[in-house]
């Protein structure tokens, strides 16, 4: 018992110095190169990202005037939030039209680029070929090109050739649905436009799948449906959260969106109720929308513990707790031997064998 207790208390006594110790020169140095490698990032990050949105906040909270002089700030408080949602008629119907739009084109686009990444990712002829050319809209059909095309009319379906499917749709669904899922019929090829980043994602992801899986699957009587279920759409489950951030991000920040070009016009405008202050404020709850639309992705999609791993981390509780309640009754029991140990000595105590001698 003694030896026990006087292992226990230097334990503790060599943590405790471990803890007084400083690192030595080599651990510095590491620390010091470490830190020059990331400074590059946290300058651009301060600069580029951390005072451009205190700038753009406090220029929401003022209403701003360019005058000869310089800037001449009207500290407003929240003032152009208010005016934004309750007296802008054109900025909230947008927001709206691209929650919604945005809400049905993920998914069309997620599972087009799925799709077309598993048809590129079996041995096919040509294959390379195929790839760049689901890939050559994304480095062609970006910037003046794109504006270009959409002011030709090469980026939507003609509404001719949309008709039967909008009637359709409209018969059967009241006008606020109907609208947006017409929309994105029209504008089927913009959309499909925007999947070459999300096959090449999914196609890193298939490429990594090990064979052995699909063919131990086969061998059990597994069909190619389900080995889709089992085995490939578990594995890339992370990259299908990753394909719908960025597409998320990528439709906001489009120069096509509507809301942006609302806010560059309202940031130039001369009118005096709007202007820098005012733009701000509608990028700030633009962002905010764009965040919420993120997390709602983000909360479908985030991968979940299966029954295993609950089980694991249940079964590992469990052994800490039963070793704390093996280290209490270890503790009481020497708590009592020392008491049995003082009365032996004071003479107090008296074992049953002495009393029956």
């Amino acid at each position: 018992m003694e030896t026990s207790i006087s292992r226990k208390r230097l334990t503790k006594e060599e943590k405790a110095k471990l803890k007084k110790i400083k690192p030595g020169r080599l651990a510095k140095r590491e620390a010091v190169t470490g830190v020059i490698f990331i400074l590059p990032w946290i300058i651009g990050a301060l600069v580029f990202l951390a005072y451009p949105l205190i700038t753009s906040f406090w220029y929401a909270l003022n209403n701003i005037r360019i005058t000869p002089i310089g800037k001449v700030f009207t500290f407003v408080g929240h003032g152009n939030f208010t005016e934004i949602l309750l007296a802008d008629a054109d900025f909230p119907t947008q927001l709206i039209e691209y929650l919604a739009s945005t809400i049905l084109s993920v998914p069309v686009i997620v599972v087009f680029a799925l799709i077309i990444a598993m048809m590129l990712n079996e041995k096919i002829k040509a294959r390379g070929f195929f790839r760049m050319i689901f890939f050559i809209p994304v480095i062609i059909v970006s910037g003046p090109i794109l504006g270009m095309l959409t002011e030709q009319g090469a980026g939507s379906i003609t509404a001719i050739d949309t008709q039967a499917i909008t009637s359709a749709i409209s018969s059967f669904l009241p006008g606020p649905v109907a609208e947006p899922i017409s929309e994105l019929f029209e504008n089927m090829i913009m959309i499909l436009w925007y999947s070459g980043v999300q096959i090449l994602i999914f196609l890193s992801g298939l490429q990594k799948i090990d064979r052995s899986m699909y063919e131990a699957a086969q061998i059990d009587g597994g069909s190619g449906w389900e080995c889709f279920w089992k085995i490939t759409l578990p594995t890339i489950k992370p990259l299908i959260l990753l394909n719908c951030i960025y597409t998320i991000v990528f439709i906001s920040n489009n120069d096509q969106n509507e809301i942006i070009e609302l806010i560059k016009a309202s940031m130039f405008s001369g009118i005096q109720e709007k202007g820098y202050g005012y733009a701000s404020a509608m990028a700030w709850l633009y962002s905010i929308v764009v965040l919420l639309l993120v997390g709602l992705f983000a909360l479908l999609f985030t991968a979940r513990k299966d029954v295993y791993e609950r089980q694991v981390k249940k079964a590992k509780k469990q052994m800490k707790k039963e070793e704390r309640e093996a280290r209490k009754i270890e503790r009481r029991s020497i708590r009592n031997a020392k008491k049995i140990e003082k009365r032996r000595k004071s003479g107090r105590y008296k074992s049953y064998a002495g009393s029956d001698d």
